[in-house]
């Protein structure tokens, strides 16, 4: 696998970000990327979004949150959205984002990020566990809440 590379979500790739193609399947889990751009124009501050490319192809997503004053813990540092596209699945790049935003989250003096997932059998909870985030309950919703304490 050639090396992937991260890179600010920008108006030279989120077109390509958001045709991230999917498996049969996950489509109910993704909403599109465009729907976290807006976030970041709304939120600015508390936004952080990137790309992982591969051979200058964009294969991934991740849209992550920094708001340390947020009333819900598991807003403070989280995972708001991660895509990798169906081709590029089980290669290791939802890993790199993960872990790229954990060194980001680390940077900021976090030791704790979150993400929250719909169950289901195509959802992302089986990748969320692989990568080391451990269930810590559950949204009003039904939300599983997941927690990957960072070592210093």
């Amino acid at each position: 696998m050639t090396a992937l590379r991260l890179e600010e979500l920008d108006a030279t790739n989120i077109v390509a970000a958001n045709t991230l193609s999917l498996k049969p399947g996950q489509e109910q889990f993704i909403a599109p990327v465009t729907y976290s751009a807006e976030a970041s124009v709304v939120n600015p501050a508390t936004a952080w979004q990137r790309v992982a490319t591969q051979e200058g192809r964009v294969v991934g997503f991740i849209h992550g949150n920094f708001d340390p004053e947020n009333e819900h813990d598991f807003f403070r540092a989280c995972i708001w959205r991660i895509n990798v596209d169906a081709e590029a699945q089980g290669q290791g790049v939802g890993r790199f984002l993960a872990e790229a935003l954990a060194q980001e989250a680390k940077s900021r003096g976090v030791d704790r990020i979150t993400v929250l997932w719909e169950p289901g059998d195509e959802g992302p909870g089986e990748f969320f566990h692989r990568i080391g985030f451990r269930d810590t309950g559950e949204t009003a919703y039904g939300d599983v809440v997941g927690a990957l304490e960072l070592q210093p």
